[in-house]
């Protein structure tokens, strides 16, 4: 041991850990990187997230979207022109919800221009669209929410909707 050596603390190596000594924040003996060791259902996925935000009714959404939040209408293709469209929504396919809402994103929409924009995502009947706003999170927009019961709720709740099949500019 040389003498710039002797007195200085013996820290383990990296990649030995030593039995039963943990440090808090390192994943666990036996835990893996890609997540909880317990496999979860999608019904308790969709309670987990939808925890940490206040999900809107169909009046709050057109509440929201007349003081400048975005509606953001994830629903596919065959589902709009069924349908019908919510006027002013935005449609963006789920596939590129990220990258056309990151305000950071080289492919971002016009429309996406700042983290703290207020953003209600439509789907059909609300339950990919609760998914799609943690995703959102994510990426720091913290404003993001989703519309409970979807479009469908939306029309049943008298709000507007484009004729099916009709075209908006």
């Amino acid at each position: 041991m040389t003498a710039e050596h002797r007195g200085a603390p013996r820290l383990p190596h990296p990649d030995v850990t030593e039995p039963g000594v943990t440090e808090p924040g390192l994943p666990q003996p036996g835990a893996t990187r890609a997540g909880p060791s317990e496999p979860v259902g999608i019904d308790e996925l969709l309670e987990r997230v939808r925890a940490g935000y206040d999900r809107v009714d169909p009046s709050q959404a057109a509440a929201a979207a007349a003081e400048g939040a975005l509606l953001v209408d994830i629903r596919y293709a065959a589902l709009r022109e069924k349908d019908g469209l919510i006027p002013g929504a935005l449609v963006v396919e789920r596939n590129e919800l990220e990258w056309r809402l990151d305000p950071r994103g080289s492919h971002r929409l016009p429309q996406a221009v700042s983290h703290d924009q207020r953003v209600v995502v439509i789907c059909n009947e609300g339950y990919a669209s609760s998914l799609a706003v943690a995703s959102l999170r994510q990426l720091g927009l913290h404003r993001a929410t989703d519309l409970t019961g979807g479009f469908q709720a939306w029309r049943a709740a008298g709000l507007p909707v484009t004729a099916p099949g009709t075209t908006t500019a």
